[in-house]
């Protein structure tokens, strides 16, 4: 298991496209994949979960992640969310 703290970072907010265009992201690993926000713990692979959390720029998280290539899930998510949704 990998725990990775990012802070979050977008343009336009997390609102329905990149939401999908991050859920798309976390389906592509065969590693379960997390979003961890306080006492909650979302999966990554859920539009709905992750429609729920509203996410802003600058929000502290921890990516979550756990499989055979949980290495290359932890780098893809945290990358997706430091480097800006436009």
């Amino acid at each position: 298991m990998i725990k990775t703290p990012v802070v979050v970072k977008t343009d336009v907010g997390f609102d329905e496209r990149p939401i999908a265009l991050l859920v798309q992201e976390a389906s592509q690993y065969a590693s379960k994949v997390y979003i961890q926000i306080g006492e909650k713990n979302i999966n990554a692979k859920s539009i709905m979960g992750m429609m729920s959390l509203s996410l802003v720029d600058g929000e502290r998280i921890t990516v979550v992640t756990e499989g055979e290539d949980e290495k290359k899930a932890a780098e893809g998510i945290s990358t997706f969310l430091t480097h800006g949704v436009k």
